[in-house]
């Protein structure tokens, strides 16, 4: 009789064994929002939004903070305010989502792909730092998943060579590298407030920056061009890149809450990695020594193909999910995939891309070889979403056993 679930086995959880649900709102959030749509001040610099950007901004420890329509957006606007343009070079790591490097594309610049740490998924500091050229102007590191890269020696590396440092915090609010939070690591920061993020307000981004002069320009190109605190003296060509109050309303509700669901989350991940360590053919990832808090988008681990005759990372995925009862917004699956074999990132999809043959050529993803990318997302990666976190440590029990369980009966005849 088969054992696993996916065959027709026993699942190890049932359906009515509940796991936490997201995004979560409390009454405080739903009286806010009607009382701001009563108000009839819905948008553009209202004083919900500036109240949560100034808070925002406090809590991830950087002097200056604004709202924005979402991450992507975040980083094209950090990208233009640090004067980043036609045919310079950003360094960019190959697993990511598609929008770190196709905001490279939105300004003209070049995003250089680079291959990651086979432990964390994060930029490979050797290959980024071999990657510098003369018209490399910025790197752009991402707190992947559950993971930080060596923020101290990024820095290091871009002070050596005259670059920008830009965060892509998008995964990790509240992340504390030696008890300083994302946002406040580099020149400027760059955060998603997704439904799917650790603070969500169903679409949104936030900049963190270091100076006033950053911070006047990221308002600007923001905002249809308009100068600081209404300023036509100075504008410059842009768009509408703006929050809604609704969404700031959301943000503050969801930011009182969450250092409780960062702890909580970062408790139950170490205790399901120490469970996980005990199964032969599971990898956990890597957490640096610096990290003194971590947040996590999705929980990410390995598997041992090896060890586990080449079985694929899809094929344990897939019969996990039969296990474990996930709700569809949980599922496990495979981590992203690597930016060289994206669907979603094809630069040469879009004319506006081609304004010289040289530029088609240098945004061609298929020109760098990610090979670590490659490996986490087609045999070796496996991701579920951040809410299983919010569980008991009994759930975490149940993941682990339900790994151990598939991982044991893996190769059993469908």
């Amino acid at each position: 009789m088969s054992k696993l679930a996916i065959n027709g086995g026993k699942p190890l959880r049932s359906k009515s064994a509940k796991w936490p649900a997201w995004p979560i709102s409390d009454a405080a959030d739903a009286k806010l929002v009607a009382k701001i749509t009563a108000s009839n001040r819905w948008s553009f610099d209202g004083p919900t939004e500036w109240k949560f950007a100034e808070d925002f901004a406090k809590y991830c420890g950087a002097p200056y903070g604004l709202c924005c329509a979402n991450g992507t957006v975040a980083i094209q606007l950090a990208l233009e305010a640090l004067d980043i343009g036609a045919y310079d070079e950003v360094i960019v790591p190959g697993m990511t989502w598609q929008a770190t490097a196709a905001a490279c594309l939105d300004v003209n610049a070049i995003p250089v792909l680079v291959d990651v740490e086979p432990d964390t998924w994060c930029i490979d500091l050797d290959l980024a730092e071999a990657a510098i050229t003369r018209k490399t102007k910025a790197m752009i590191v991402v707190h992947l998943y559950g993971c930080m890269p060596d923020m101290d020696r990024a820095r290091a590396i871009c002070k050596k060579h005259n670059l920008y440092l830009i965060e892509d915090c998008a995964h990790q609010h509240g992340s504390e590298w030696k008890g300083k939070r994302v946002g406040s690591l580099g020149e400027i920061g760059c955060f998603s407030f997704q439904e799917s993020k650790v603070l969500p307000s169903g679409e949104g981004g936030f900049n963190t920056c270091q100076t006033q002069r950053t911070f006047e320009r990221i308002y600007s190109l923001r905002n249809c061009g308009r100068g600081w605190k209404g300023d036509l003296s100075n504008t410059i060509q842009s768009g509408n890149f703006r929050l809604t109050e609704w969404q700031a309303a959301l943000l503050a509700g969801g930011l009182k809450r969450l250092d409780k669901q960062l702890k909580l989350r970062d408790q139950n991940a170490m205790y399901l990695n120490s469970l996980l360590a005990e199964i032969p053919g599971v990898k956990p990832m890597r957490r640096r020594k610096q990290v003194t808090l971590q947040s996590y988008f999705n929980f990410v681990f390995r598997i041992d193909t090896a060890r586990l005759n080449r079985v694929s990372n899809l094929k344990v995925c897939q019969a996990l999910n039969a296990e474990l009862h996930l709700p569809s917004h949980a599922d496990l699956d495979c981590p992203y995939q690597p930016l060289n074999h994206c669907v979603l990132y094809k630069p040469h999809t879009k004319r506006r891309h081609r304004i010289s043959a040289d530029y088609w050529k240098a945004i061609n993803p298929k020109r760098f070889k990610l090979p670590v990318c490659e490996d986490a997302h087609f045999k070796t990666g496996i991701a579920v979403h951040h809410s299983i976190l919010m569980g008991s440590r009994n759930d975490m029990e149940d993941f682990a056993c339900g790994v151990e369980k598939v991982l044991d009966n893996i190769a059993e005849p469908k």
